[in-house]
Protein backbone atom coordinates (compact mmCIF):
# COMPACT_ATOMS: atom_id res chain seq x y z
CA UNK A 1 0.00 0.00 0.00
CA UNK A 2 1.47 3.32 -1.04
CA UNK A 3 1.45 6.35 1.21
CA UNK A 4 0.86 9.82 -0.10
CA UNK A 5 3.58 12.42 0.20
CA UNK A 6 1.65 14.30 2.89
CA UNK A 7 1.13 11.20 5.02
CA UNK A 8 4.76 10.19 4.66
CA UNK A 9 5.83 13.68 5.70
CA UNK A 10 3.66 13.54 8.84
CA UNK A 11 5.04 10.14 9.81
CA UNK A 12 8.59 11.37 9.29
CA UNK A 13 7.92 14.43 11.40
CA UNK A 14 6.41 12.33 14.17
CA UNK A 15 9.44 10.07 14.13
CA UNK A 16 11.82 13.00 14.47
CA UNK A 17 9.99 14.80 17.27
CA UNK A 18 8.75 11.71 19.09
CA UNK A 19 5.23 13.15 19.24
CA UNK A 20 2.22 12.39 17.08
CA UNK A 21 0.80 15.38 15.17
CA UNK A 22 -2.21 17.00 16.78
CA UNK A 23 -5.50 16.23 14.99
CA UNK A 24 -7.34 19.06 13.35
CA UNK A 25 -10.29 20.56 15.23
CA UNK A 26 -13.62 19.02 14.37
CA UNK A 27 -15.87 21.37 12.41
CA UNK A 28 -19.14 22.28 14.18
CA UNK A 29 -20.42 24.89 11.76
CA UNK A 30 -23.86 24.39 10.23
CA UNK A 31 -23.57 23.13 6.62
CA UNK A 32 -24.29 25.83 4.07
CA UNK A 33 -27.31 24.08 2.59
CA UNK A 34 -28.89 23.68 6.04
CA UNK A 35 -28.22 27.30 6.93
CA UNK A 36 -29.85 28.44 3.69
CA UNK A 37 -32.89 26.27 4.37
CA UNK A 38 -33.24 27.72 7.87
CA UNK A 39 -32.93 31.25 6.51
CA UNK A 40 -35.55 30.60 3.84
CA UNK A 41 -37.94 29.15 6.41
CA UNK A 42 -37.44 32.11 8.74
CA UNK A 43 -37.99 34.57 5.90
CA UNK A 44 -41.23 32.88 4.85
CA UNK A 45 -42.59 33.14 8.39
CA UNK A 46 -43.26 29.40 8.75
CA UNK A 47 -43.28 28.19 12.34
CA UNK A 48 -42.75 29.90 15.64
CA UNK A 49 -40.33 32.88 15.49
CA UNK A 50 -36.89 32.06 16.83
CA UNK A 51 -37.12 34.43 19.80
CA UNK A 52 -40.31 32.69 21.02
CA UNK A 53 -39.04 29.12 20.81
CA UNK A 54 -38.12 27.22 23.96
CA UNK A 55 -35.40 24.57 23.97
CA UNK A 56 -35.09 21.86 26.60
CA UNK A 57 -31.42 21.08 27.26
CA UNK A 58 -30.36 18.12 29.41
CA UNK A 59 -27.39 18.57 31.75
CA UNK A 60 -25.69 15.74 33.65
CA UNK A 61 -23.04 16.08 36.34
CA UNK A 62 -21.13 12.79 36.20
CA UNK A 63 -19.56 13.30 39.64
CA UNK A 64 -22.83 13.24 41.59
CA UNK A 65 -25.00 11.66 38.85
CA UNK A 66 -27.49 14.53 39.05
CA UNK A 67 -29.24 15.51 35.84
CA UNK A 68 -31.66 18.32 35.18
CA UNK A 69 -33.59 19.89 32.32
CA UNK A 70 -32.98 23.52 31.41
CA UNK A 71 -35.72 25.38 29.53
CA UNK A 72 -34.16 28.26 27.64
CA UNK A 73 -34.99 30.69 24.86
CA UNK A 74 -32.48 31.57 22.13
CA UNK A 75 -30.07 34.19 23.44
CA UNK A 76 -30.31 33.05 27.08
CA UNK A 77 -27.51 31.62 29.23
CA UNK A 78 -27.91 29.54 32.37
CA UNK A 79 -25.29 28.79 35.03
CA UNK A 80 -25.42 25.63 37.12
CA UNK A 81 -22.49 25.48 39.51
CA UNK A 82 -19.29 25.60 37.48
CA UNK A 83 -20.89 25.23 34.06
CA UNK A 84 -22.68 27.77 31.86
CA UNK A 85 -25.00 26.71 29.04
CA UNK A 86 -25.65 29.33 26.36
CA UNK A 87 -28.37 28.77 23.74
CA UNK A 88 -28.12 30.50 20.38
CA UNK A 89 -30.88 28.74 18.40
CA UNK A 90 -33.11 25.69 18.29
CA UNK A 91 -34.87 24.06 15.36
CA UNK A 92 -36.96 21.04 14.48
CA UNK A 93 -38.27 19.66 11.24
CA UNK A 94 -41.85 20.31 10.18
CA UNK A 95 -44.37 17.45 10.54
CA UNK A 96 -44.31 16.88 6.76
CA UNK A 97 -40.50 16.63 6.59
CA UNK A 98 -38.62 13.34 6.81
CA UNK A 99 -36.65 12.22 8.70
CA UNK A 100 -37.74 14.07 11.85
CA UNK A 101 -34.98 15.86 13.75
CA UNK A 102 -34.56 18.32 16.60
CA UNK A 103 -31.43 20.39 17.11
CA UNK A 104 -30.02 23.23 19.17
CA UNK A 105 -26.92 25.39 18.82
CA UNK A 106 -25.33 25.62 22.26
CA UNK A 107 -22.10 26.71 23.88
CA UNK A 108 -20.77 25.03 27.01
CA UNK A 109 -18.40 27.03 29.23
CA UNK A 110 -16.80 25.40 32.29
CA UNK A 111 -14.91 26.90 35.24
CA UNK A 112 -11.88 24.66 35.70
CA UNK A 113 -8.12 24.60 36.17
CA UNK A 114 -5.81 24.09 33.24
CA UNK A 115 -3.41 22.26 35.59
CA UNK A 116 -2.88 21.73 39.30
CA UNK A 117 -0.83 24.95 39.72
CA UNK A 118 -3.17 27.34 37.86
CA UNK A 119 -6.18 29.27 39.05
CA UNK A 120 -9.69 28.27 37.92
CA UNK A 121 -10.76 30.05 34.73
CA UNK A 122 -13.73 29.91 32.41
CA UNK A 123 -13.04 27.85 29.30
CA UNK A 124 -15.37 27.09 26.42
CA UNK A 125 -15.34 23.35 25.83
CA UNK A 126 -18.03 23.13 23.14
CA UNK A 127 -19.73 25.31 20.54
CA UNK A 128 -21.96 23.77 17.90
CA UNK A 129 -25.19 21.98 17.04
CA UNK A 130 -26.52 19.09 19.11
CA UNK A 131 -29.09 16.73 17.59
CA UNK A 132 -31.68 14.68 19.44
CA UNK A 133 -32.15 11.82 16.97
CA UNK A 134 -28.52 11.78 15.80
CA UNK A 135 -26.49 12.48 18.96
CA UNK A 136 -23.34 10.92 17.57
CA UNK A 137 -23.00 13.70 14.96
CA UNK A 138 -21.75 16.08 17.65
CA UNK A 139 -20.92 15.20 21.24
CA UNK A 140 -19.90 17.29 24.25
CA UNK A 141 -16.73 15.57 25.43
CA UNK A 142 -15.92 16.44 29.04
CA UNK A 143 -14.98 14.29 32.07
CA UNK A 144 -17.57 15.93 34.35
CA UNK A 145 -20.45 17.32 32.27
CA UNK A 146 -22.68 15.88 29.59
CA UNK A 147 -25.05 18.08 27.61
CA UNK A 148 -27.69 17.06 25.08
CA UNK A 149 -30.82 18.49 23.43
CA UNK A 150 -34.21 17.05 24.37
CA UNK A 151 -36.75 19.29 22.64
CA UNK A 152 -37.38 22.51 20.75
CA UNK A 153 -40.86 23.75 21.59
CA UNK A 154 -42.31 25.39 18.49
CA UNK A 155 -45.28 24.90 16.20
CA UNK A 156 -46.13 25.01 12.52
CA UNK A 157 -49.36 26.12 10.77
CA UNK A 158 -52.03 23.44 10.92
CA UNK A 159 -50.17 21.37 13.52
CA UNK A 160 -53.24 20.60 15.64
CA UNK A 161 -53.47 17.35 17.53
CA UNK A 162 -55.65 14.83 15.65
CA UNK A 163 -56.46 13.09 18.92
CA UNK A 164 -57.99 16.24 20.38
CA UNK A 165 -60.00 16.91 17.22
CA UNK A 166 -61.42 13.40 17.05
CA UNK A 167 -62.26 13.45 20.74
CA UNK A 168 -64.01 16.78 20.38
CA UNK A 169 -66.00 15.68 17.34
CA UNK A 170 -66.99 12.45 19.08
CA UNK A 171 -68.23 14.42 22.07
CA UNK A 172 -70.18 16.71 19.75
CA UNK A 173 -71.79 13.76 17.98
CA UNK A 174 -72.74 12.05 21.25
CA UNK A 175 -74.26 15.18 22.79
CA UNK A 176 -77.61 15.07 20.92
CA UNK A 177 -78.03 11.39 21.77
CA UNK A 178 -77.48 12.12 25.45
CA UNK A 179 -80.03 14.94 25.28
CA UNK A 180 -82.48 12.67 23.55
CA UNK A 181 -82.15 10.06 26.29
CA UNK A 182 -82.59 12.67 28.98
CA UNK A 183 -85.78 14.06 27.40
CA UNK A 184 -88.83 12.03 28.56
CA UNK A 185 -91.22 10.77 25.94
CA UNK A 186 -94.63 12.52 25.78
CA UNK A 187 -97.42 10.65 27.62
CA UNK A 188 -101.16 10.90 27.41
CA UNK A 189 -102.57 13.34 29.94
CA UNK A 190 -106.11 13.64 31.37
CA UNK A 191 -107.79 16.87 30.26
CA UNK A 192 -108.35 19.25 33.11
CA UNK A 193 -111.97 20.23 33.92
CA UNK A 194 -113.33 23.47 32.60
CA UNK A 195 -113.13 26.38 35.06
CA UNK A 196 -116.34 27.08 37.05
CA UNK A 197 -117.49 30.67 37.09
CA UNK A 198 -118.05 32.11 40.56
CA UNK A 199 -121.00 34.53 40.82
CA UNK A 200 -120.06 38.00 41.88
CA UNK A 201 -121.09 39.08 45.35
CA UNK A 202 -124.09 41.43 45.49
CA UNK A 203 -123.92 44.67 47.40
CA UNK A 204 -126.11 44.68 50.50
Amino acid sequence: MRLTAATAGLLLLAGCTGKAPEPEAEATEVPKELAQADAARAASGIGTPMEKRVAVIGLLNKRNNISQDLEMKPGEARRVGDVVIRLSACERTAPWEEPPETGAFVQVIVLERADADSEPAWRRIFSGWLFKNSPSLNVVEHPIYDVWVKDCKMSFPGEESPVSDSAGSAATRSAPAADAEATPEPTATTPSPAPVETPAANDA
